[in-house]
């Protein structure tokens, strides 16, 4: 059943309910929740942290807290404004370290590491955090107008883009593989697991960035990648016991 099971998560290129595991491999929805949960707690166990070069590209994208809107037009509130924002309000920002470009190879080659955080918002605090941890001095970054880029600017290379004008600079610079993330990470949730957890979101984001990584990698290849780092990955006391009660107190922020 276990090798079923990451043969199944291997398969599925943007994501898998528990309830199609549970269907595939005919055990309760209990058991394929938290085996994939288990799944997901390996790869963010195992995922190479060291620091990011080259050229990054950095974007955050807010999840969860959708406040919906009063019946009565007249009761209606601004829902861009802070105190009207649900509390559950999350921010994934992604780093996606670029592929040099190789001669033979005419042409983008896309991303080739990816690390995701949630964050409360897109704030200077935990981005110049973030980047001085994960990203190598000297990297260029690629990032768009949001002030929360700027103080960056006295430590890295620094290209921006403003998105209120164009998608692509003149330079060239842009944020489409941050970009790429993002569409995978949508689909995984809207056409797939439908909603995410605040204890959870920080595995759900790692699980997109994994797959994005892989995605030119055969099956076989991700299937014994995978299987190695769940042989590689302790026992989790978080999922011990889960139906039973034992579940994690908190979410996993970054910053």
């Amino acid at each position: 059943m276990y090798l079923g099971a990451v043969a199944l998560f291997t398969n599925a290129v943007k994501g898998l309910s528990a309830l199609q595991m549970c269907r595939d491999l005919g055990v309760q929805y209990k058991t394929a929740f938290v085996l994939m949960h288990k799944l997901r707690e390996s790869l963010m166990e195992q995922r190479e942290e060291t620091p990011l070069s080259g050229e990054v590209e950095m974007d955050g994208a807010y999840v969860g807290g959708h406040v919906r809107p009063k019946n009565k037009k007249e009761d209606r509130v601004d829902r861009r404004l802070a105190e009207n924002q649900s509390p559950d309000k999350r921010c994934i920002l992604v780093l996606r370290e670029k592929h040099a470009e190789e001669p033979d190879k005419p042409g983008p080659l896309g991303a080739r590491r990816t690390l995701s955080f949630v964050i409360g918002r897109e704030n200077q605090a935990d981005v110049g955090t973030l980047a001085s941890r994960f990203i190598a001095p000297g990297t260029v970054i690629s990032a768009d107008e949001s002030d929360a880029y700027d103080l960056l600017h006295a430590h890295f290379p620094m290209r921006r883009v403003n998105h209120q004008q164009e998608y692509r600079a003149d330079d060239g610079t842009n944020s489409n593989q941050a970009e790429s993330y993002f569409s995978r990470f949508r689909r995984m949730e809207i056409g797939q697991t439908h909603k995410f957890g605040l204890r959870y979101l920080a595995n759900y984001a790692n699980e997109a960035a994994y797959r994005e990584d892989t995605r030119r990698q055969s099956n076989g290849e991700i299937f014994r990648d995978i299987l190695n780092r769940c042989m590689s990955t302790r026992t989790h006391r978080d999922w011990c016991g889960y139906w039973q009660g034992n579940k994690r107190l908190e979410e996993r922020l970054a910053a």
